[in-house]
């Protein structure tokens, strides 16, 4: 599949799912995108398209890498509506 088309899909998702901040940017954590169910039957590497996402600077997120668990409090945050 297409890294762009993953990167929008993932917008939607965060819009979906996530809630504005004191910023007024909206965020989600990972632990809420992770156990989404469509988000898992949407994303087969979550975690890739996040990462190539943040490369893009379309979010931001503190983790270099994202593991479901140990991760699940980390803050994802859009910056590009």
């Amino acid at each position: 599949m297409n890294v762009g088309h993953e990167i929008t899909q993932l917008v939607e998702e965060i819009r979906r799912l996530g809630s504005k901040n004191d910023q007024g940017k909206i965020m989600v954590t990972f632990g809420v995108l992770f156990s989404d169910d469509r988000c898992a039957n949407i994303f087969e590497a979550l975690v890739g398209t996040l990462k190539a996402a943040k490369k893009k600077k379309v979010v931001s997120f503190e983790a270099e890498l994202l593991l479901q668990g140990v991760h699940d409090n980390v803050e994802i945050t859009l910056l590009q509506e």
